[in-house]
């Protein structure tokens, strides 16, 4: 087993000194909020024991903000990260003592997203979701918005015009990346298709629209199969990349444009052509991680979670305390690009 921290091994981590440490610990004499959290990250990385009070200290004279946040399904491994990766952002906040409250919706259907939004909105300041757009979800936004509760949409935008912003990747230019690295790697000019999980999903409708719009800008002699709709599950997408193998023995490339990339690895995994297509799918997984270092896959275009978070907490602590921006606005994010010799 191995030796308990000490107060001198967390002085030395922290880069302070043991007396600093002490008065963290104790707060007898007030230390700068920066030093004060550097003591608490160090605590927290070599697993000193009173991190927690630690935190504590920090943060009980700070003002305090309940936020919300609504997630899609729990049981993927890129929602349970991005849950995880909320958490910590809300714990690493300066300025203000975050109460970070996620839930996960059980199904896609706009009654469900609105009915959560709503009450979520009785319990915090304000409420960011994953969601699909529809006039049901924008009613939901709306309302939140008179009772003074800013909405943020991420990864795929809604209620435009009516929410206080949306923060993610420009999924345009996702799109347009994707159909650059399969008309750069696939193995000859041919077919081409894109899976989404629904149209009713904003971010897939752009990435569907940046894909075809570079191919036909740039690469036209692919030609571009009718759009798959895979629900964003694994199942739907397993048999739907067997089927679309077995219809189109000479497809030379495809995108997943949303959830369900698990389906399409698994397809090519279970019954791999010859010469695989090049795939290109959305944030770096376990599965994804694998399949790139077999070589199954040729790219995964991937959120900066860390990143998005951060960002996504300053602007809802900034709606909260300064109340809404004149002019609804977008924040975009750059993608982080893997490729089987990064990892």
């Amino acid at each position: 087993m191995g030796r308990r921290p000490t107060i001198a091994d967390l002085a030395r981590e922290a880069g302070v000194s043991v007396a600093t440490v002490d008065r963290v610990l104790n707060g007898r004499h007030r230390v700068r909020e920066e030093t004060a959290r550097r003591v608490y990250e160090a605590a927290s990385e070599i697993g000193y024991h009173a991190a927690a009070l630690i935190h504590q200290r920090i943060t009980a004279d700070l003002p305090k903000m309940d936020f919300a946040f609504l997630l899609q399904k729990e049981a993927q491994p890129f929602y349970q990260a991005f849950g995880k990766a909320l958490q910590e952002a809300a714990g690493a906040t300066t300025g203000v003592r975050v109460n970070a409250h996620v839930e996960y919706v059980k199904s896609q259907t706009p009654v469900e997203v609105a009915e959560r939004l709503e009450a979520l909105g009785q319990r915090a300041q304000a409420v960011a979701a994953t969601s699909l757009d529809h006039h049901t979800v924008t009613q939901a936004v709306s309302a939140l918005k008179a009772s003074g509760k800013p909405v943020f949409s991420l990864l795929s935008d809604f209620a435009q015009g009516v929410r206080e912003s949306y923060v993610g990747l420009n999924n345009l230019k996702v799109g347009r990346t994707a159909a650059w690295l399969i008309s750069r790697t696939a193995p000859k000019v041919g077919k081409v298709a894109v899976f989404v999980g629904s149209h009713r999903w904003h971010g897939h409708e752009l990435r569907e629209t940046g894909f075809r719009s570079y191919f036909r800008e740039f690469a036209p002699q692919f030609e571009i199969l009718e759009t798959l709709v895979n629900l964003e599950t694994r199942q739907v997408t397993y048999e739907a990349t067997l089927n679309l193998l077995d219809r189109y023995p000479d497809i030379v490339g495809f995108y997943v444009a949303g959830g369900g990339m698990e389906g399409a690895i698994a397809a090519l995994r279970d019954e791999p052509p010859d010469p695989l297509p090049s795939v290109v799918v959305n944030e770096l997984t376990q599965d994804s991680a694998a399949a790139l270092q077999e070589h199954l896959i040729v790219a995964a275009i991937a959120t900066p979670l860390p990143t998005l978070c951060r960002t996504l907490l300053d602007h809802m602590a900034s709606a909260v305390r300064d109340g809404p921006s004149e002019t609804p606005g977008q924040l975009f994010l750059t993608p982080a690009l893997h490729v089987p010799e990064s990892l």
